[in-house]
């Protein structure tokens, strides 16, 4: 076995250790006394996810030197705790029922009580970040940008003004922040120098973007048991990247009384998506880009794969 190759398989072996520490703090600090909260919070953190936040917060840390991952474990599920409340939250408004594979929160217990899950998952963060001084200021920013995000998108979708800028506006603030937020958490957690800071809220920040543009490409064109939860939500409520490009071609962003499948057919006629998926190319490129400041090693080469990952996953 080559250096490289045992370098690569030590290092996952150590992510692995390291996704389980998270997976181990969000149960505990998630293990309410009232039954329907601890029930509910276990049902969608049980589902799995991606975890790409968590791992980009871990291989941030690990790219700059790092090495305690039970140190990280608290932020890493912080991060994902914070995007799992947002999502609970989503499926209320989007009256989703069907997320990671299961029903939603939203399905299984209804509106008022996937609120309270939703919150009680957001109040969960202040405990994991307690101890963490200054880095709550990172967290509590993306969290803010996270509620501006989704408000703007609302207000545009409510006028009829899903435009291509207030698209990358949107996904800038409700999920591109919260992915700078874990690169800059993880190198800060490594004591990095500023650039290396810089550097890797770069990166988070674009693969954030390229993120939620091929997952609105997917919400688009991927059936429901592929992707894991309901399909077609975006076009439907006149919103999304398909939406927002369509409007350049001529298609128009207002929601339709027309059924979903003719709206996707309508949008899958033009260039729609092929532009979208090059615009995210572009942005994992920048993102990629970003990391030239870091020195060689196996953890920065498993960013530039986590990247990749990103942007031709196909769920």
């Amino acid at each position: 076995m080559t250096g490289t190759v045992a370098g690569t398989a030590t290092l996952l072996e150590h992510l692995d250790e390291g996704l389980a520490a998270v997976e181990g703090a969000m149960l505990d600090v998630t293990d309410s006394q009232v039954e329907v909260l601890r029930d509910a919070s276990r049902h969608i953190l049980g589902a799995g996810g991606k975890r790409i936040r968590p791992r980009l917060m871990l291989l941030a840390y690990m790219a700059l030197g790092g090495s305690d991952l039970n140190y990280v474990a608290g932020p890493a599920a912080a991060v994902e705790l914070m995007h799992t409340a947002s999502v609970v939250h989503d499926d209320i408004n989007d009256h989703g029922i069907m997320r990671r594979g299961r029903p939603s929160v939203n399905a299984t217990w209804g509106r008022t009580f996937a609120l309270l899950t939703g919150d009680f998952l957001f109040t969960a963060v202040y405990e994991l970040m307690a101890s963490y001084g200054a880095l709550n200021i990172d967290l509590a920013q993306a969290a803010t940008a996270l509620v501006e995000g989704e408000t703007l998108q609302a207000t545009a979708v409510k006028s009829n003004d899903f435009s291509r800028e207030v698209y990358m506006r949107v996904i800038a603030l409700k999920t591109a922040a919260l992915f700078r937020a874990a690169g800059a958490i993880g190198a800060k957690l490594a004591d990095a120098e500023a650039s290396e800071v810089e550097a890797l809220s770069e990166f988070g920040f674009n693969l954030g973007l390229a993120f939620q543009i091929i997952d609105d490409i997917l919400d688009l064109v991927a059936d429901e048991k592929s992707l894991g939860k309901t399909s077609g939500i975006d076009v439907d409520q006149g919103r999304g990247v398909a939406v927002a490009l369509g409007a350049e071609n001529g298609h128009g962003g207002a929601p339709s009384a027309d059924p979903v499948d003719a709206i996707m057919r309508k949008l899958l006629e033009g260039d729609t998506i092929h532009k979208a998926r090059e615009q995210a190319s572009l942005l994992i490129s920048r993102a990629i880009d970003s990391l030239d400041v870091l020195e060689a090693s196996p953890a920065k080469q498993a960013l530039v794969e986590l990247a990749h990952e990103v942007v031709n996953r196909d769920r």
